[in-house]
């Protein structure tokens, strides 16, 4: 039986998030959902980058917010691993149904990592419970992240 990760970490520089990333990169799994959580202009696009990259996202490979595309797919490391951003949904009549409409489940399925941002309350349209939640808070300077992660 797995146990559970809690901890609050300080990321007063970019740096911090970047280390973040990568701690956080080495725990994934394929078939993991990790939900990014925090108000707009929080740091969980540049977190997602950060930690595409230490998933094996080449430097050479751009990887810009899914704000309006809202799932990009890239390969790292020999697996797939997708960025989404859910924030659009949630003015839809049916945030779940267009949540299900995206197929991340299947994908989730077919062993690719989901990070998700603005995610919260659709997991069961991207398979299930999430295996990580990063919530991060910009009220406080420097800012912070509360990270949930199972020990495995």
């Amino acid at each position: 039986m797995s146990t559970e990760h809690t901890f609050e970490e300080e990321l007063p520089t970019r740096k911090a998030t970047v280390r973040l990333a990568r701690r956080v990169a080495g725990l994934v799994r394929p078939g993991d959902l990790v939900l990014l959580e925090g108000p707009l202009g929080a740091g969980k696009t540049f977190f997602a980058r950060a930690m595409l990259r230490a998933l094996g996202v080449p430097a050479s490979v751009p990887v810009p917010s899914p704000t309006f595309a809202l799932v990009h797919r890239y390969e790292g490391a020999g697996r797939a691993v997708l960025h989404a951003d859910l924030y659009r949904l949630r003015d839809e009549a049916n945030p779940l149904a267009s949540a299900r409409a995206l197929a991340l489940r299947e994908d989730r399925e077919d062993g690719a990592i989901l990070l998700v941002e603005w995610g919260a309350g659709l997991e069961g349209a991207l398979g299930g419970a999430a295996e990580g939640t990063l919530v991060f808070d910009r009220a406080l300077e420097p800012r912070r992240v509360r990270v949930r992660f199972p020990s495995r």
